[in-house]
């Protein structure tokens, strides 16, 4: 089954990952890439404590992800990738032709970024990194839970 869904949601693990986007992918694991909570220990229990026992919960750097990726493409459980950047999955993107598809979820405002959508906020930068991405052919939609419609890239950058 692989990586079901690479998402960017500034939150990282919470709620609306576990219940809104676990539970119906059947996730097996949650592999959270992000350098900072990587050298982390309280913050990795922290994330933990918020996912059910029978969810792996596995974090790795940006680069270590890299290297990592085929082991997690290739793993027989549904998994969720999720990074709190735009930044982190287009790096992790340009040293792997792996990610086709990213889903923005929650990524909320902060100085220099725009409302894009109810739950998307973009800097003008992070939209022309979207669009390169969108370029290299990998499929950008922004979607909060699974039951709302995908909003393609062209509708909100």
């Amino acid at each position: 089954m692989s990586i079901v869904l690479y998402r960017v949601d500034d939150r990282l693990i919470h709620g609306q990952v576990i219940v809104g986007w676990g539970q119906p992918f059947h996730v097996g694991f949650i592999v959270l890439v992000d350098d900072a909570v990587r050298a982390s220990d309280w913050e990795q229990d922290l994330y933990r404590m918020g996912v059910p026992p029978h969810i792996e919960v596995s974090f790795a750097s940006i680069a270590e992800a890299a290297q990592r990726l085929p082991e997690w493409e290739a793993d027989p459980r549904p998994g969720i990738l999720l990074a709190g950047s735009i930044d982190t999955l287009a790096a992790l993107s340009a040293n792997s032709h792996r990610v086709k598809r990213i889903n923005l979820g929650g990524i909320h405002h902060q100085p220099g970024r725009s409302q894009r959508l109810r739950y998307v906020y973009l800097s003008d930068s992070e939209a022309v990194k979207l669009k390169e991405l969108a370029g290299q052919g990998i499929e950008i939609t922004a979607q909060d839970v699974p039951t709302a419609r995908p909003v393609p890239l062209e509708e909100f950058a």
